[in-house]
């Protein structure tokens, strides 16, 4: 989700609902019931992301003349990716971003910021419980009197809230989302995924992420997890050396993140100057994993685990395997939670069970954690080669932005 930037998303949003998420009908223009393939002009006129009954991106129309033109994403150049359209549930924009709902044939339903496609009911389990239990699973258990503090930066849709939910030993979340409408909105078409917000951990903090973490004490959290947008615009500060510096200092010795990180079949360039960023900025140890979400471009993608100094950190091999993690793998279990107490920081307390909704681990087996971190020989040779030599780097840790692809992508294809 959208992390950069700053303020409220949840005012000026223009917006046009159809069923709510508690089934209720709402009024939608003719053309938003489904897409016709009999007048497709008219659609691209309301719509410009969705057409003869598809959904494509990246795609934007023409002005008065209402064509539809289709354009190279710097993030992934000459694909264009598409999902046929039974229904658009919503249509709306906040002052950051363009938010679309639809209801697909395949995937359920499908989540579009700026003509991106963020999420779907079908594949989010892959991303939500890799990004989350990769670096949760790789910490130790606290110690007896202690217990962790975790920050979400972006994330909005709920679905990481949702698995640092399965976790006990966690005694605060915090999350910061710039935008209030993508929170509201999921909460509406995506209560699988916003349940997390049920949970009374979670501290939710509206706008910028990269000014909350400037201010976040130091050493507050063991373990901040970047649900982030595609590095463009704004969000290509999320990818430079500043902001992972910020973020190592608000993290306690020991203490990890976890960002997402691309897809190595497009971005290897990428990959390769935040793991040169981060294995300056991170002491402990750094690792790049990947997994599969089919309507992701090219089907994969990437996560960054970095361990701040301090107690060491495997990321390799789980030390809390998710089976071992008590209640973790159940469905709408009951879970106790250990608070501190305000006034007596020796003195914990155990609150009352609290039910949460939380539906059954789709993904993840201690397997599969272990699997992440093994790479193709291709992008194993690359991002081992690169950061051993990281003469192409500036000075200032700057990330070469997508659009500087250059012969990158020939280079790796003599491989075969």
């Amino acid at each position: 989700m959208e992390a950069g930037g700053a303020g409220n998303g949840s005012n000026g949003a223009a917006q046009t609902k159809g069923s709510g998420g508690d089934g209720s009908a709402k009024p939608l223009p003719p053309c938003c019931v489904k897409a016709r393939a009999a007048a497709p002009e008219s659609e691209a006129k309301c719509h410009a992301t969705v057409v003869s009954g598809w959904f494509t991106e990246p795609r934007s129309h023409c002005g008065k003349a209402i064509k539809v033109q289709y354009y190279n994403n710097p993030m992934w150049p000459g694909e264009a990716h598409s999902l046929k359209v039974e229904k658009i549930l919503y249509q709306g924009k906040s002052p950051y971003q363009e938010v679309l709902v639809f209801e697909s044939s395949t995937y359920g339903k499908v989540l579009v910021l700026d003509g991106i496609v963020q999420l779907t009911d079908k594949d989010e389990c892959a991303y939500q419980e890799m990004i989350t239990h990769l670096p949760l699973c790789s910490i130790p258990s606290p110690k007896k009197g202690t217990t962790l503090q975790v920050l979400v930066i972006g994330g909005g849709d709920g679905g990481v809230l949702r698995e640092i939910s399965r976790h006990n030993s966690v005694e605060s979340i915090d999350i910061c989302e710039i935008d209030q409408l993508v929170i509201d909105i999921c909460k509406d078409f995506f209560p699988h995924l916003s349940v997390g917000f049920e949970d009374p951990r979670v501290q939710l903090h509206v706008g910028d992420a990269v000014e909350f973490l400037r201010n976040a004490p130091e050493g507050t959290y063991d373990a901040i997890i970047v649900d982030s947008s595609d590095p463009i615009g704004p969000a290509q500060e999320l990818v430079e050396k500043p902001f992972f510096e910020t973020i190592a200092r608000a993290l306690r010795p020991g203490g990890v993140l976890c960002n997402q990180a691309e897809s190595m079949w497009l971005h290897t360039h990428l990959i390769q100057d935040m793991l040169s960023i981060c294995r300056e900025t991170f002491k402990g140890s750094v690792r790049y994993a990947w997994t599969s979400v089919p309507t992701y471009p090219s089907g994969v993608i990437g996560f960054l685990l970095c361990a701040k100094e301090g107690p060491p950190v495997n990321f390799l091999t789980p030390i809390n395997p998710i089976e071992e993690v008590e209640g973790a793998t159940k469905a709408g279990r009951r879970s106790d939670f250990i608070i501190q107490s305000p006034f007596n920081c020796n003195l914990y307390v155990k609150i009352v069970s609290i039910k949460i909704r939380l539906p059954w681990l789709i993904f993840i087996v201690e397997q599969m954690h272990r699997a992440a971190f093994v790479l193709p020989t291709f992008a194993k040779r690359e991002l081992e080669a690169y950061c051993a030599s990281t003469e192409t780097m500036s000075s200032h840790g700057t990330v070469r932005p997508p659009w500087e692809l250059g012969s990158m992508h020939l280079q790796r294809r003599q491989i075969y």
